[in-house]
């Protein structure tokens, strides 16, 4: 896509932004210098490279389910300043 491919008034008006005429200009300039560069990364030769979504490989580094010991219903209520049926009384805050 050479920069004279896109429209900056559309492009803007897609980011729903107000644009100057100077604005459009300069930010039409910089966006084609982008374009330019996304071209030249094209060029580049990539047989035999693999798709990828990081750089590195990522390892799940989370442990392994397992059953242990928590604390009692009383235990949790032990603070509460106000408990009832086994369960922590707030404030209702929705009308």
């Amino acid at each position: 896509m050479a920069s004279s491919d896109f429209d900056i008034k559309y492009v803007a008006h897609l980011a729903r932004v107000a644009l100057t005429p100077e604005e459009e200009a300069r930010l039409g300039q910089q966006l084609g210098g982008i374009l330019g560069y996304v071209n030249k990364l094209r060029e580049a030769d990539v047989t035999g490279v693999e798709p990828t979504a990081h750089a590195f490989p990522m390892v799940n580094v989370t442990r392994q389910d397992e059953i242990r010991p928590s604390l009692t219903n009383e235990e949790a209520l032990g603070n509460a300043p106000a408990r009832l049926n086994g369960l922590f009384v707030v404030p209702k805050i929705v009308e």
